[in-house]
């Protein structure tokens, strides 16, 4: 095995491994006008296309998270809004390019959800009715999320691009001009459909949007870690997965799965094995090091990680 980072011994143990539980958890909260909404919902006869949005909002949060997970984040809190759901963590050091397809995910995950029920009407017609609302919901998030409006997934896009080219202090300011826009835009849609039909949905979009999400300014994703206690209690398979040196923290993350270990056999460029890392040692060195690093830049780089890469038999 490769020398895994020195571990506090004896009754520091268990604080630390409550606090890792504890880190673990999701925790949800719910912003107030989310209950007004779904009062106004109630009342309506609309609560069950509340619901549908709402589900909708939680699976395309799932998204985010599903592709925060491949990139050694995790989701680590759930805000539900009224017109959907924000996902929060620290995804501080990940690349823009990776915060692009993090924020493209949700959409992603409602478009193909929306697909799933138009082919499900093809197949059988009957389940129309019943799935109707879901669908629409599903491709609404969808479309609404791409739109150039922070705190939305384009309104991120915007951000991203904008910072590469312009850095992130013209990219806030343009996300915030964009966001008081387009919420000033649906408001105008709201006053204009009161001589029409009232809606009031557009009411509370607008004023998402004009207060830039209230409480997800800093929707971020927390550095991944595992508790591997339940784990080994009810007894987990290991897989043993061969990488080079070269590869990076991020690809080795790519390999984990919930209810599974992995077991990492390290080579070298020239096909010789190096040593191997288990998953709570690649944790470990996850903690101090970049997910775009090349492994061999943390094993190689601790005291005596030469005398670990001396063929070592699996």
């Amino acid at each position: 095995m490769c020398k895994a980072p020195e571990r506090r011994r004896g009754a520091a143990r268990a604080p630390r491994a409550r606090r890792q539980r504890k880190e673990g958890r999701v925790t949800v909260s719910v912003h107030p006008l989310f209950f007004a909404l779904g009062a106004y919902c109630l009342f309506a006869g609309s609560f069950f296309a509340f619901l549908a949005v709402t589900v909708a909002a939680v699976i395309h949060e799932c998204g985010h998270a599903f592709y925060a997970a491949r990139i050694g984040c995790r989701l680590a809190r759930l805000r539900l809004l009224p017109c959907g759901a924000v996902a929060e963590g620290n995804i501080d050091g990940i690349s823009l390019a990776d915060e692009i397809r993090l924020a493209l995910a949700g959409p992603a995950v409602n478009a193909a959800c929306a697909a799933a029920f138009v082919a499900l009407w093809w197949l059988f017609p009957e389940a129309y009715p019943y799935t109707e609302t879901a669908c629409y919901a599903s491709a609404t998030l969808a479309a609404v999320n791409l739109l150039p409006a922070y705190p939305l997934d384009g309104g991120r896009v915007l951000f991203c691009i904008a910072a590469k080219r312009k850095g992130e202090r013209f990219a806030r300011a343009l996300c915030s001009v964009t966001g008081k826009l387009f919420g000033l835009a649906f408001f105008g849609l709201f006053v204009a459909g009161l001589f029409i039909a009232p809606n009031p949905s557009l009411l509370f979009f607008s004023l998402f949007l004009l207060l830039g999400g209230v409480g997800a300014r800093d929707c971020r994703y927390e550095r991944i870690r595992f508790d591997f206690s339940r784990e080994l209690s009810r007894g987990a398979p290991v897989r043993r997965i061969a990488l080079s040196e070269r590869a990076t923290f991020k690809r080795a993350l790519s390999f984990l799965e919930r209810g599974t270990l992995a077991e990492f056999e390290i080579f070298s460029e020239g096909g010789d094995y190096l040593c191997t890392l288990t998953q709570a040692e690649l944790c470990e060195l996850l903690s101090s090091a970049g997910i775009y690093e090349p492994l061999s830049s943390r094993l190689r780089g601790k005291e005596g990680a030469a005398e670990d890469f001396s063929g070592r038999v699996p």
